[in-house]
């Protein structure tokens, strides 16, 4: 085990060269320098989130806010929000707008009484039906939705999450799908500033076959798009690969990113093809052509690992949500487990199908996309900011000090991030970093982790002044292969680094997590391998003492008087062994800062929620590098 305690922040090489382009929401002739870092900037954005157009997010909550508000809102523009103007407290780097391809635009038609839909009988119905539970607003009451049982109501108007999967939405009305879309192209477009904010044309497609969640976002790379693939055409994961095959021949290059698959009943990363037949080598490079990364977390729960499935990991349950409309096994809903089954499947069909990198999102349905605790609202359509704050009573209802306790919506958590390491803040270079899985996730904070391996490299990597440009020339990054190993090699060595967010809580350990194949069995372990403070492993557990606590629970802050701002380390692998192939990833740790209901209920002045964590350590998550054994293609 290596421990180090670092006081100056090791500062890599920064090569920056500037050029002049244009950016897209400037005026002709304006120009902005942008920056272009060969050794890669981090990159903080969310790539998942709802708003007005998403048929949910307007039934549901009377989502009003459009793309265009989003984008504005999440580059750290003042927008109006329920009655109220609000800002996000730090900007993001980029976004890309998820509303649901099925039925899009199509239901928030009713907001204008003019529009074709609320002139027919189909649209006055339902709005009559949504009256009762409508605030004066235009947004919709929590409580009220659960008492006139609102998702029920759906299902028999237009078969959202009906068992038939059919749209009973007239189709005279559906037509509005198409010019929504067009508006959803222009608003990224319009919002993109190369060098700045970047913006992505994408859409959810929803597939929910038997209620089990195969839900996959499509992000497009450049700025056009055709009309999507919707879960209405099929329901089939492979579908949507063919569909995402044949655009690219056509010029159209995007890819799926697999919702967080914790609702979805150990189908996301099953064994089997849609059609129950085994995976086979075709379908496992097919896959990993069309899907390189996976959602590791959002406000409904992350799904790096499970309890059941991690045992000996003492921080598998963070933020593990469960979801009671959903019954099936957790095996093949957690990303660590899949890790796992795509060593042993690249073993047995000599392909690795769940060769994925990580990323983080929000799948907010309010249109604005937040990642603070302080900002969340407890709610999948409502922030805590604005008109959208909750009143002493609102408060005291979802923290379950009134009639109803809403235990589902108390577990959920803010939004997720996703940090991508790339040359530029453009849609080129990120998108580059996407397929080539340099990204990592967070909790929600602006933490930054950098991670390498290789065969030889140097112990006191980090202490040099051209580390990182030494990383890169002698090892691989998060998310790629490890390079071909040396005979004289023994094991492969990590370098691990970390800096915490300006505006959170400080480092607590830095941890490398080995998932590997023996014997077409799975295995995984823990390492600490870095961490803050005068602590030492206990030689009897193996496990690192707890960095400890300063949450005052009486006015929720905190204190950096543990941990460190830094960590580094360069670890080897003690128990590497040549005829393994083995996946690595790097899992970096805050010290407890409160979570959102714990700072509500101080806020109100009302009593912490029974039975509910009041503190949680924020973390990220880097994609993989992996090594495969002699006689193992490395997969793609």
């Amino acid at each position: 085990m290596t421990r180090t305690f670092i006081a100056e922040v090791t500062c890599a090489a920064v090569l920056s060269v500037f050029l002049s382009m244009p950016a897209a929401a400037e005026a002709p002739g304006e120009a902005a320098t942008m920056a272009v870092n060969p050794l890669r900037n981090a990159y903080f954005g969310d790539l998942h989130l709802h708003t007005t157009y998403s048929l949910d997010a307007w039934i549901f909550y009377g989502t009003r806010v459009t793309p265009d508000d989003a984008y504005r809102f999440a580059k750290g523009e003042t927008v109006q929000y329920l009655g109220q103007p609000v800002k996000r407290r730090q900007p993001l780097d980029f976004l890309a707008v998820t509303d649901h391809s099925e039925n899009i635009g199509v239901m928030n038609e009713l907001d204008d009484p003019d529009s074709t839909i609320s002139h027919s009988d189909f649209g006055k119905s339902f709005a009559q039906a949504l009256a009762p539970i409508t605030q004066p607003d235009g947004s919709r009451n929590r409580l009220s939705q659960i008492q006139t049982g609102l998702p029920a109501m759906v299902r028999k108007f237009i078969g959202f999450g009906s068992a038939d999967k059919k749209n009973r939405i007239p189709e005279p009305l559906q037509s509005s799908s198409a010019p929504t879309w067009q508006r959803e192209i222009e608003a990224a477009n319009h919002n993109y500033q190369p060098g700045r904010f970047t913006t992505f044309i994408a859409y959810e497609w929803s597939s929910a076959p038997n209620g089990s969640n195969l839900h996959r976002n499509i992000i497009f790379r450049g700025d056009t798009a055709p009309s999507p693939f919707t879960a209405l055409d099929s329901q089939k994961p492979e579908d949507l690969w063919a569909w995402l095959e044949q655009i690219r021949k056509e010029g159209y290059e995007a890819l799926a990113i697999p919702h967080n698959p914790n609702f979805s009943s150990g189908l996301m990363y099953d064994w089997v093809d849609s059609e129950g037949r085994p995976i086979d080598e075709a379908y496992a490079e097919r896959r990993a052509l069309n899907e390189p990364l996976s959602e590791i977390g959002q406000i409904k729960g992350v799904s790096e690992t499970y309890p059941l499935l991690s045992p000996e990991d003492e921080l598998a349950n963070f933020e593990v949500l469960a979801d009671p409309r959903v019954k099936g096994s957790q095996a093949g809903s957690y990303l660590r487990d899949a890790l796992g089954r795509g060593l042993v499947l690249q073993r047995m069909v000599g392909a690795n199908p769940f060769k994925l990198g990580f990323v983080g999102g929000s799948d907010l349905h309010s249109g604005l996309s937040v990642s603070a605790q302080a900002d969340y609202g407890g709610s999948q359509g409502v922030v805590n900011l604005g008109g959208g704050q909750p009143t002493a009573q609102e408060a005291a209802t979802l923290l379950g000090a009134g009639k109803f306790d809403l235990q589902f919506d108390l577990e959920t958590s803010s939004g997720k991030l996703t940090g991508a390491w790339a040359e530029s803040n453009t849609r080129e270079s990120i998108y580059a970093a996407l397929r080539r899985r340099e990204t990592f996730a967070t909790s929600g904070t602006e933490l930054k982790f950098r991670f390498f391996g290789g065969w030889g490299l140097d112990t006191r990597l980090q202490h040099h002044k051209n580390w990182v440009a030494a990383a890169y020339a002698h090892g691989a990054p998060m998310g790629s292969d490890l390079p071909a190993r040396p005979a004289s090699a023994k094991a492969p060595r990590f370098a691990v680094w970390a800096v915490k967010d300006p505006n959170s809580g400080n480092l607590d350990r830095l941890q490398v997590i080995k998932v590997w194949e023996a014997g077409g069995q799975q295995h995984e372990e823990v390492f600490d391998v870095a961490w803050s403070g005068p602590r030492k492993i206990d030689p009897r557990t193996g496990k690192l003492p707890p960095v400890g606590d300063t949450v005052d629970l009486e006015t929720g802050t905190y204190t950096n008087t543990i941990g460190a701002a830094e960590l580094q380390a360069v670890w080897q692998d003690p128990q590497f062994d040549a005829r393994q192939s083995a996946a690595y990833y790097l899992r970096t740790l805050e010290i407890p800062t409160p979570r959102w209901p714990t700072l509500l209920a101080i806020h109100h002045h009302l009593l912490l929620p029974k039975d509910m964590p009041a503190t949680e350590q924020q973390r990220g998550w880097s994609s993989p590098i992996w090594y495969s054994a002699p006689g193992q293609p490395a997969g793609k």
